[in-house]
C-alpha cells in the first residue's frame, strides 16, 4: 500500500507542475481543489517541490510558480529533443503502415524544407528529398506551413506571383486562402496532382512544446494507390501520428490546445 501512496504523491506533484505551467502562478487553495485534495496536502506536495528548486514563491503564503529546478531539468533534456530524433521512429512506422513515402519538413524562408524521409514497402521512387526546398502551394507539407503562419506573413507569400507546375496547380491567391482556413479547421492538407502528374499527397500538423505548429507530417503516393478517396483515411493517420511526435517534442494538448 505505501507503493501505491507513493506512485500517487508522485502522479499529483507531476499534476502540480502542469497546473502552474498553464495558469503560470497558483495559490495552494486552487491547486487543492483542483486536485480534489485537502489542502494540508496539497502544501506537503508544494513544499517538496519547493525544497528541489522546483517550485518557488515570492512571499511566505504567497502564490507558487514553477522555481529554476525546471530549467536545470529542461536543459539535461533539450538535447534529446531534437526533431528528426523525435519523429523519426514515428515516420518508420508510419510508412510501413501505409506502405508510402513518409516526409518532415519545416518552414524555412518561403519553401518548405524535408528534415527527415521514410520510404514505404510499395514505394517505386527512391528519391531521397532531405535537405530539399520545396514550394509552399503546391505540396502538402507547403500549405500546412504556410495554413499556420502568422497571418501577414502569410498575405505576403499569398500576394507574390505563384510557378504552375501541372494543369491541377493552384496559384489564384483566393483559392488558395480557402484551402490553407480548410487546412486549419480540418487539421490536414492535401496536394492532388498539384507539383507532380499522378502524384497525391496530404499532411497533418506537428506542434511544439508551446503548441504552435512547427512542422508538417506528409505521405505522398501514385494516384492510383493514393487516389482522392483515400485521402482521409490517410489524414486520420497522419493526424495521429503527427500528434504522438508533438508529444514526444514536448507538446501537451491538455495545456496549451
Amino acid at each position: 500500500m505505501a507503493g501505491v501512496g507513493a506512485v500517487q504523491s508522485v502522479d499529483r506533484a507531476a499534476q502540480v507542475l502542469e497546473i502552474l505551467a498553464r495558469d503560470g502562478e497558483s495559490g495552494v487553495g486552487r491547486i487543492a481543489a483542483e486536485l480534489g485534495v485537502h489542502q494540508s496536502t496539497a502544501s506537503r506536495l508544494v513544499a517538496a517541490l519547493e525544497r528541489h528548486e522546483l517550485l518557488e514563491r515570492q512571499s511566505d503564503g504567497g502564490p507558487v510558480r514553477l522555481g529554476v529546478g525546471v530549467l536545470r531539468l529542461a536543459a539535461a533534456t533539450r538535447s534529446r529533443l531534437d526533431l528528426t530524433a523525435q519523429a523519426g521512429p514515428v515516420c518508420d512506422r508510419l510508412a510501413e503502415q501505409l506502405g508510402e513515402t513518409v516526409n518532415l519538413a519545416v518552414y524555412r524562408s518561403g519553401a518548405a524544407v524535408n528534415l527527415y524521409q521514410a520510404q514505404g514497402t510499395r514505394t517505386v521512387a527512391l528519391h531521397n528529398w532531405v535537405g530539399d526546398r520545396t514550394v509552399l502551394h503546391a505540396t502538402s507539407s507547403g500549405k500546412m506551413l504556410m495554413a499556420h503562419l502568422p497571418s501577414e506573413e502569410r498575405e505576403s507569400l499569398l500576394a507574390a506571383p505563384r510557378e504552375t507546375f501541372t494543369e491541377a496547380t493552384v496559384t489564384a491567391a483566393a483559392v488558395l486562402r480557402r484551402e490553407l482556413d480548410d487546412a486549419r479547421e480540418r487539421g490536414w492538407a492535401s496536394a492532388i496532382e498539384e507539383f507532380e502528374e499522378g502524384l497525391n499527397a496530404v499532411a497533418a500538423p506537428v506542434r511544439g512544446p508551446e503548441g504552435t505548429v512547427v512542422a508538417a507530417l506528409s505521405v505522398a503516393g501514385p494516384a492510383y494507390r493514393l487516389g482522392r478517396e483515400d485521402l482521409p483515411t490517410a489524414a486520420g493517420a497522419l493526424i495521429r501520428a503527427g500528434e504522438e511526435i508533438s508529444r514526444r517534442f514536448g507538446h501537451r494538448a491538455d495545456i496549451t490546445g
